[in-house]
């Protein structure tokens, strides 16, 4: 009894993290807009100017709450929420002396909430013709209501809240004891609470800061990539299988694009993980505090890019030494954990997340199988995670790919929980941690969770079953079109990629997986055309436009020309005979 109370408690503080997040994420451009402005033409600024800098106050005080407050208003009751909460905020605003982010986050839902109430009580009675009327009228009065009230009761109390959480803070700072925050940060980031914990509340109290400082180390304790970057790249050197051979690619996009998510499936995988990435998080923050590093913005997403486009004027040494001290923790930590992990023989990423997967379909029994099974009628794909962006539209881009190249006619698109739809023509696909929060948002969608947006077999089942054909057919059973060359001497695959390696990347693992299958052990890599090299035991695979070039680069290597490098009935030829000389 519990785990189903754990997991509630659980789906709540998501919950709850996820609809603070949601209104200050989509306005992370005017954070940043602000963040630059600052940067530059404040008297200390790199290009000083008194009359572009007199926008900085302005746009602190009132452009940045109510954005929150609208968006709040928006997420509750759509658009007169947002308008209602937009107007409500404005009281808040007025009432106090000090940015009002946390106000608004109150004053965008409630003014939202109230009049999604009205309309439900009073919708129904409007004598025909009348609503244009009472809807402007409701949504004005219910506004100027809640804007007095924000004035005169809730704009005190809030302010008065913020100095204590200010006091906090600087208690907290004096005493030398912020790195001790990633305890807690750390872990539930993997939980799926990074945003919440980012934006929801690091981010207000940040701007507070920024406000009297100039800076502040808030924007650095949940952004710095080092943690997972440390993970990363002990999984590079010391990993196994899929781990191993996708832990690159995953630094890339964690470390330059600050999609931190990638990096939680290599860390949920062996828990010990934990104990890196706080190790990481606290290093960090020490050395932040130590030299007193601090971002002027919300650098998201958490991108070493991001980062140092809001580090202050001269503070780049401070923030790049703190990121470091995170990387090299937390890969010392992982390094261990992972080379005293030597006794397991075969613990592949993939087949780690297949495991899980399956585990989870054999205890809810055939209940568990209808996503994968019953997807008639559906017309529409979304990804759906905390924010909508990052890990998520990461996923969508692999499985358009692989529905645009099965030539079947579904759009694939990515969205926060919160914007969800309900709707019986649409397959949502999430995570596992968030299923439970989407199917309240769409209780009349299919459902598809999975471990990792970024590698996941269920990609190959969704196109199987959608274009009504059986997985092992769409690998197996084709026919494979004869080679008209010999691959006797073969003992190494090449595939050849342009500046688009994308697909040589999909390329490659789908030849992994089919050689796997077969049981055959035959180095494999892909190289840019400009980089190929190649001996006469080298099976060279290009696609059309990149054949020719191939050919002269390498001429007396083997050569196998194909439309595309995913989706060929080729590799199963190849395959086939390297396995029949073997």
């Amino acid at each position: 009894m519990e785990q189903p109370q754990q997991a509630s408690l659980k789906a709540k503080v998501q919950k709850l993290g996820s609809t603070l997040s949601s209104m200050v994420m989509p306005n992370i451009g005017a954070l940043i807009a602000w963040g630059v402005l600052t940067a530059l033409f404040i008297p200390d600024g790199y290009l000083p100017n008194e009359s572009f800098a007199s926008m900085v106050g302005p746009m602190l005080t009132y452009l940045i709450p109510l954005l929150v407050g609208y968006t709040g208003g928006k997420v509750i009751a759509g658009e007169r929420g947002a308008v209602v909460g937009a107007i409500a905020t404005m009281g808040v605003i007025v009432g106090t002396e000090i940015p009002m982010i946390m106000g608004a986050m109150i004053m965008g839902p409630l003014g939202g909430f109230t009049i999604k109430k009205f309309d439900a009580i009073f919708q129904s009675k409007i004598k025909t013709g009348f609503e244009m009327l009472v809807n402007n009228f409701s949504a004005g009065l219910i506004g100027f209501a809640l804007a007095l009230v924000g004035f005169q009761a809730i704009g005190p109390v809030v302010d008065r809240l913020t100095q204590a959480m200010a006091a906090g803070v600087e208690t907290i700072l004096n005493a030398q004891l912020i790195p001790l925050t990633n305890i807690f940060i750390e872990p539930a980031k993997i939980l799926f609470l990074n945003n919440a914990i980012n934006h929801g509340i690091l981010t207000p109290l940040g701007t507070e800061q920024v406000s009297e400082t100039g800076r502040s180390i808030l924007f650095l304790l949940e952004a710095n990539p080092g943690p997972g970057l440390g993970v990363l790249l002990a999984f590079t050197l010391f990993g196994k299988g899929s781990a191993k051979s996708t832990a690159p690619g995953a630094m890339i996009i964690h470390f330059l694009g600050g999609i931190h998510e990638i990096y939680f499936p290599y860390v949920m995988m062996k828990p010990l993980l934990f104990l890196a990435v706080i190790s990481g998080g606290v290093s960090g923050s020490f050395v932040f505090q130590l030299l007193g590093a601090g971002l002027r913005a919300p650098a998201s997403p958490g991108s070493i890019i991001a980062i140092l486009a809001m580090t202050p004027m001269g503070s780049y040494l401070p923030v790049i030494l703190g990121v470091v001290a995170g990387a090299a923790a937390s890969f010392a930590v992982a390094a261990v954990i992972l080379k005293a992990d030597s006794k397991e023989a075969v613990d592949t990423f993939e087949e780690s997340v297949k495991a899980t997967q399956e585990a989870k379909l054999n205890a809810k029994g055939s209940a568990g199988q209808t996503s994968l099974t019953n997807m008639s009628g559906i017309q529409h794909i979304i990804f759906a995670c905390d924010a909508g962006m990052g890990s998520s539209a990461m996923g969508a881009s692999i499985l358009r790919k692989k529905i645009n190249a099965a030539g079947l006619p579904q759009d694939v698109t990515n969205r926060a929980i919160n914007n969800l739809t309900d709707a019986a023509n649409t397959l949502i696909v999430t995570q596992e941690e968030l299923k439970n929060r989407a199917q309240q948002k769409a209780p009349n969608a299919t459902f598809v969770a999975i471990e990792n947006f970024l590698n996941s077999p269920k990609y190959d089942e969704i196109v199987a079953t959608l274009s009504g054909t059986d997985l092992k057919e769409t690998v197996v059973a084709k026919p494979a079109p004869v080679l008209d060359f010999d691959l006797a001497n073969i003992n190494e695959i090449v595939l050849v990629h342009d500046d688009r390696k994308g697909s040589a990347t999909m390329g490659q693992k789908v030849v992994e997986r089919i050689l796997e299958r077969e049981a055959l052990d035959i180095p494999l890599r892909k190289v840019h055309i400009n980089e190929l090299e190649a001996t006469p035991q080298t099976l060279v695979i290009s696609k059309n436009s990149l054949t020719q070039a191939a050919k002269q680069k390498v001429p007396a290597a083997v050569h196998l020309s194909v439309d595309s490098l995913i989706t060929t009935p080729k590799y199963e030829s190849v395959v086939a005979n390297l396995k029949q000389i073997a």
